[in-house]
C-alpha cells in the first residue's frame, strides 16, 4: 500500500498548485509565465483528476477494512479532502457564472 501514501503525496502537491492557480486568478504575482502555467496546469488540470482518485482510493481501503492512518498520516488525508471541496467549490462557481438563474 506504499502507493497510496504516494498518490496521497502528489495529489496534496495538486492541492497546494491548485490553491496557488486560485491565487493567481485574482492577483499576478509571479512574474515567470512558464511558472505560473506550470502552476495553473498542475493544479487545475492534475488536481481535478488526481485528487478525487486518491480520495476514492481511500473510500476502497476503507471498504476493505484497512486502517488508512496505518498508511497515510491523518494530516495528508484531511488535507486532500479539504483539497476536494475547494476544488468543487471553484468547479460549482464556474458552473454559477456560465448558467446564471432566471
Amino acid at each position: 500500500m506504499r502507493w497510496l501514501l504516494f498518490l496521497s503525496r502528489v495529489a496534496f502537491i495538486c492541492g497546494i498548485c491548485f490553491l496557488l492557480s486560485l491565487s493567481l486568478l485574482f492577483r499576478t504575482w509571479i512574474k515567470e509565465q512558464d511558472l505560473a502555467a506550470t502552476i495553473i496546469t498542475i493544479g487545475t488540470f492534475m488536481g481535478i483528476l488526481i485528487v478525487p482518485l486518491t480520495l476514492s482510493c481511500y473510500l476502497i481501503a476503507l471498504m476493505r477494512k484497512k486502517t488508512l492512518t496505518a498508511i497515510v498520516p491523518l494530516w495528508l488525508i484531511i488535507s486532500n479532502i479539504l483539497n476536494l471541496i475547494f476544488l468543487l467549490l471553484f468547479i460549482i462557481s464556474l458552473n454559477a457564472r456560465t448558467y446564471p438563474q432566471a
